[in-house]
């Protein structure tokens, strides 16, 4: 029974990370249709909205006979948490316009060791020698997978700096998400972090938008951004990280590099050379060592 819970968990996670591994190719086919950040963003976040109020509509938490519903307090802390969840998509797609989508998945998974550094700050606590290996091999599986030991490389500086802002903010949102008004359902927390997120959307859209807004956006690429992007992996990795545990849903969901990786090198023809897959390689290595107990219980 346990074994099918935790089988079930990582079926459920699993599908969550690859449906984030497909999302930055979307994005980019949108902007191959000249459409810009603003109108992906917006998009995505609106129907995403949508999506999830529908959802909430059958989605309760119950503690006895009653429903248990998100407080002012939660609401605003989870906004607030929200914030990161905007700017990493804000960032993250800017990244994707500069610089190939395998690179940009790449630097977003830079989140391994500034989520170390960042629990290092917090908690006031030196990280166990497991996770400086682990950033030792993430920093080489970088160099690899970015192509940096090639002396002809050219990367745009704007799509590494968009990158690497992605995964700061979105390291916030890692630590946040899992801290915050965690009794109450998945689709509460989910909506109120996406309306947080949304508010930083909507001022980017506002401040950088100088066309008029292309309202097709949201019949031809919103509503798969949506699904791909704010509906379906979060209620999936919600629903099957309980299952796994922290440990084994992290190791699962780097399931996400390859698959980004591979979608943008079927449907965008990136080019992706020997040497990058052995830095992909060694960064879902390093997340593995990471997050395995070698301790026997």
């Amino acid at each position: 029974m346990f074994g099918n819970r935790v089988l079930k968990g990582v079926f459920l996670v699993g599908l969550g990370a690859t449906s984030y591994g497909m999302l930055a190719t979307f994005v980019k086919l949108a902007y191959k249709e000249n459409y810009t950040t603003a109108e992906v963003t917006t998009s995505q976040f609106v129907l995403g909205i949508f999506g999830i109020l529908l959802i909430n509509a059958f989605q309760k938490t119950k503690k006895g006979n009653a429903v248990v519903k998100a407080s002012g307090k939660n609401i605003f802390h989870l906004m607030l948490a929200g914030t990161s969840l905007g700017m990493t998509s804000v960032f993250y797609y800017l990244a994707v316009k500069y610089i190939p989508v395998s690179i940009g998945i790449v630097l977003l998974m830079q989140t391994v060791w500034m989520g170390v550094l960042l629990e290092w700050m917090l908690d006031k606590k030196a990280p166990s020698l497991q996770k400086i290996i682990s950033v030792i091999i993430v920093l080489i599986g970088t160099a690899l997978a970015t192509n940096l030991i090639k002396s002809d490389i050219q990367l745009d500086w704007r799509g590494i700096m968009w990158g690497l802002l992605a995964a700061s903010s979105f390291t916030t949102t890692m630590f946040t998400a899992n801290r915050i008004a965690v009794g109450i359902s998945s689709a509460q927390r989910s909506l109120y972090m996406l309306l947080g997120g949304a508010i930083i959307v909507f001022g980017f859209s506002v401040a950088t938008q100088t066309t008029p807004f292309n309202f097709g956006i949201f019949l031809k690429w919103g509503i798969v951004l949506a699904l791909f992007g704010t509906i379906i992996p979060p209620m999936l990795m919600n629903a099957g990280f309980p299952h796994t545990g922290i440990g084994l849903g992290s190791i699962v969901s780097s399931l996400e590099l390859p698959v980004s990786v591979m979608m943008a090198f079927i449907i965008l023809d990136e080019t992706v050379v020997f040497t990058q897959w052995i830095g992909i390689i060694l960064i879902i290595l390093a997340i593995v060592i990471m997050n395995v107990n070698y301790r026997k219980k």
